[in-house]
């Protein structure tokens, strides 16, 4: 029997149900010290729900949640976690570095609160009122809350919105330096390139139930497929959707893009059909493709 308590995160049986709706369906979740975990799912696929109940926010209807082998409330409380929900307001007429220090204070042994403002990249900001802040000035801020307890744990709920790209990279370096030291990162994004690039492993969810759960390329591995991009002069889009194998594709002018389980086929196909056919390109489906492979295939399990 696994030992659980080697986890930072163990979750089992996890169910919350609202009248009819089941939010959250005998989900199990385990995470071990240092990775960085992207969860991800369509609006209501029990994301948020999963993530309050992992927090000690929402009580689950059945199961049990486990953070670094104690209750959430008592790791939170004793800063083992730090959590960075969406969108939680700030104190407009404080400004950035007293917002951070009383966080600080609430911890027994927290992080200075300037290398707090550092790992952040807020630290020429700490003067400023939160009120002046931009959107993405608020994240990193929010970002700095969350890591000066000094955690174990990392749970974010969709950390870089209203961040432009550059500040999402220096974010995201953040994130991956905290990691180095053998911490661990929970995420939930709407940004696929995000998991992509930089989580080690993925949770997809559906209709309150994880559907995949694995490193990237094996979760895109489940869908078996590849995408083949071309140029197809004269091509329909009903015809390419019913050649053998194909999933699904997309026409734009003469270019098509077809989603496939065999793509020396479908070449074999275009070719002896359409022999005008060039401008080939063959590639695996990627996290996006798998996403709404899986999602779409549960989907039509569950109806």
């Amino acid at each position: 029997m696994t030992d659980r308590h080697r986890h930072t995160l163990a979750a089992s049986g996890l169910r919350k149900h609202y009248d009819q709706v089941r939010a959250v369906d005998k989900v199990d979740l385990l995470i071990v010290p240092g990775e960085v975990v992207a969860l991800l799912g369509p609006n209501g696929a029990g994301k948020s729900t999963t993530i309050d109940m992992i927090l000690g926010l929402t009580r689950p209807d059945a199961g049990e949640v486990r953070l670094l082998g104690r209750a959430p409330r008592d790791a939170i409380r004793e800063g083992a976690v730090g959590v960075m929900l969406q969108d939680p307001a700030l104190l407009d007429d404080v400004n950035v570095r007293e917002t951070v220090a009383m966080i600080a204070s609430l911890h027994r042994a927290p992080m200075a609160v300037e290398e707090a403002l550092r790992r952040a990249g807020v630290e020429d900001l700490g003067a400023r009122r939160c009120a002046k802040l931009s959107g993405g000035e608020k994240q990193r801020v929010r970002f700095a809350m969350a890591l000066v307890s000094d955690p174990d744990l990392l749970v974010l709920d969709e950390p870089t919105s209203a961040m432009d790209v550059g500040s999402r990279r220096e974010l995201w370096r953040s994130m991956l330096a905290f990691t180095g030291t053998g911490r661990t990162v929970l995420f939930a994004t709407h940004y696929l390139e995000e998991a992509e690039a930089y989580a080690d492993r993925v949770v997809l969810m559906r209709a309150g139930r994880i559907v995949a759960d694995g490193p990237v390329a094996r979760v895109t591995a489940e869908v078996s497929g590849r995408t083949v991009r071309a140029v197809v002069p004269g091509a329909r889009l009903p015809e390419l959707r019913a050649l053998p194998g194909v999933m699904g594709a997309e026409l734009r002018g003469d270019r098509a893009e077809i989603r496939c389980a065999d793509s020396d086929a479908v070449l074999r196909e275009l070719l002896t059909r359409y022999p005008g056919t060039g401008d080939i390109e063959v590639g695996t489906l990627g996290l996006e493709e798998a996403f709404l492979a899986l999602t779409s295939r549960s989907a039509e399990a569950a109806s």
